[in-house]
């Protein structure tokens, strides 16, 4: 991890996409004289799990994925975060410890804001509240929906969800089938679900049926249509 340059809350053009979307202009003053940005290579941990929370962090650039550890050392992707995502709100608003670890799976611009200086911006920006409510229940339908996926869909399904959601979530390039995230194929069994070896097989079955197809080490959704038939997402 490095520094990086010092950008400016005003100007940044991720705050449209973030909690801090319609916070004014004193506030986002406050941010800037308190914060600090740095940045994370692809695989460094932004935060660990159990550690205290001592602020939130806004990604200016880069993506990062959430990852729960279980008793077993087993980890779990729980999230993933982009451009204009905020992370570890949740721990610091229940004075609790990061309920996981964030780790950059590309090069990421990221700030830190102290626990401090978000709680007096929050105190004075109700508007804050209000984006935190709604991004928190939108964490928890998708929690809900990824537990009723995992007991109910078969792992075609839920690989074929899976590529949607990473649709949904990162969008496309500039060519407009190539999905704008490079994951792992374990890092794809863990938000399908299942084991490597079988995400392997499901991803290759969609290549061959010319559903999807490779770009370098990315993805080519070829036919939305059929991908949203077999994860069964027209009811």
């Amino acid at each position: 991890m490095k520094r990086s340059d010092d950008l400016h809350c005003i100007e940044c053009k991720q705050r449209k996409n973030s909690i801090f979307c319609k916070t004014g202009e004193d506030s986002l003053e406050k941010m800037d004289d308190y914060k600090s940005c740095n940045i994370y290579k692809k695989g460094q941990t932004i935060f660990q799990q159990s550690q205290y929370a001592f602020g939130v962090y806004c990604i200016n650039a880069g993506k990062a994925k959430l990852v729960q550890t279980g008793e077993e050392g087993k980890e779990q992707i729980v999230r993933l975060a982009k451009e204009g995502d905020v992370l570890g709100y949740r721990a610091l608003l229940s004075g609790d410890h990061y309920s996981v670890t964030a780790i950059a799976i590309e090069d990421a611009n990221i700030c830190f804001i102290p626990k401090e200086t978000f709680f007096d911006v929050l105190d004075k920006e109700s508007t804050i509240s209000t984006q935190i409510m709604k991004r928190l229940a939108e964490d928890l339908k998708r929690a809900q929906e990824r537990i009723t996926n995992f007991t109910q869909k078969t792992v075609r399904e839920r690989a074929a969800e899976t590529l949607l959601f990473l649709k949904e979530v990162f969008g496309f390039e500039s060519d407009g089938t190539t999905l704008n995230v490079t994951l792992s194929r374990e890092e794809m069994a863990s938000l399908m679900g299942t084991a490597t070896e079988t995400t392997i097989r499901l991803l290759s079955e969609l290549k061959n049926d010319h559903i999807i197809e490779y770009n370098g080490k990315r993805i080519r959704l070829l036919k939305i249509r059929e991908l949203t038939k077999i994860a069964n997402l027209f009811d």
